[in-house]
């Protein structure tokens, strides 16, 4: 072989081994990208379970406004018999009068989320 041969040979070497070097670099650039993808995957997955239960709760926002605001016009409307005290001025409502049903909170138990992959 000739001096010429091999000096093309070594800038063939040094070529490839540039080229080599930038896929490696591009392959761990790859890996860091995929996972900043899967982390983005992670918190729109969240953010998509927290626009549902949103989304819920504003669907049945306006049944709980009317409830309420039945049970507040019922017994603003409830006429409340009343009995005389001793001195037939004063009227104070009878105890065995029917109230409205009082709007209470109920505790729910909370679902057990899935594992997440």
């Amino acid at each position: 072989m000739s001096q010429q041969q091999s000096s093309v040979l070594a800038s063939r070497i040094a070529a490839k081994r540039a080229e080599l070097d930038n896929l490696r670099q591009l392959r761990d650039m790859s890996a860091a990208l995929a996972l900043q993808m899967q982390a983005l995957q992670d918190k729109l997955g969240t953010l998509k379970d927290g626009t549902e239960a949103v989304a819920c709760v504003l669907a049945n926002w306006d049944n709980v406004l009317r409830a309420i605001s039945m049970a507040s016009t019922k017994a603003a409307n409830l006429n409340l018999p009343t009995e005389l005290t001793s001195d037939s001025t004063i009227q104070k409502p009878s105890n065995d009068s029917p109230m409205p049903a009082t709007l209470v909170r109920i505790p729910v138990p909370r679902q057990a989320e899935p594992p997440s992959q």
